[in-house]
């Protein structure tokens, strides 16, 4: 299956696309905001940037696209059917950078949160979705179990154990 778009128009479109301040992460951020808490946005002086950082709480959170980051099960992410070897590389290369950097920050003592896109994309469900994140945020201790988009629950607790790309456990 060819592209139905030229590559310049192409181009065009993969360049609008936000790395930063995108909406997902915009909602993140409003409702930690509202609900206390400060932070720092995109922590260049950590591994992989986190979009979200709390240095009292030695915290870092990366929102990600479901797409971009290869959440695998999720109705979102689908390869394209055109190009697939490029974007299956692609998003491969991003899920090994993200366990790089998670494994990274880990080493440096912060605790990493992955808030996938799914999961607050609807507003069904997000305000509970939210509540758990502050939760977990400022009770790094306790656990919780937070229903996700896709009807599966997801733990998220300390202690954390290994990220799991591919299995839909958020944590």
């Amino acid at each position: 299956m060819t592209d139905i778009k030229t590559t310049e128009e192409r181009s065009r479109n993969m360049a609008a696309i936000k790395g930063k301040d995108t909406k997902p992460e915009m909602i993140v951020r409003k409702y930690l905001f509202s609900r206390g808490l400060r932070f720092r946005v995109q922590g260049r002086k950590l591994p992989g940037t986190p979009d979200i950082v709390f240095p009292k709480y030695k915290t870092a959170i990366f929102v990600n696209g479901c797409f971009w980051h290869g959440h695998e099960g999720c109705k979102h992410f689908r390869l394209p059917k055109s190009n697939v070897e490029f974007w299956k590389e692609k998003i491969e290369r991003n899920i090994a950078r993200d366990v790089r950097n998670e494994t990274e920050l880990k080493a440096l003592g912060w605790r990493v949160i992955r808030v996938w896109e799914c999961e607050i994309k609807t507003v069904k469900g997000r305000e509970e979705y939210l509540k758990h994140l502050y939760d977990r945020i400022v009770n790094p201790t306790q656990s919780y179990l937070i229903e996700t988009d896709m009807g599966k629950p997801s733990i998220a607790a300390e202690p954390e154990s290994e990220q799991s790309y591919g299995n839909n456990n958020h944590s």
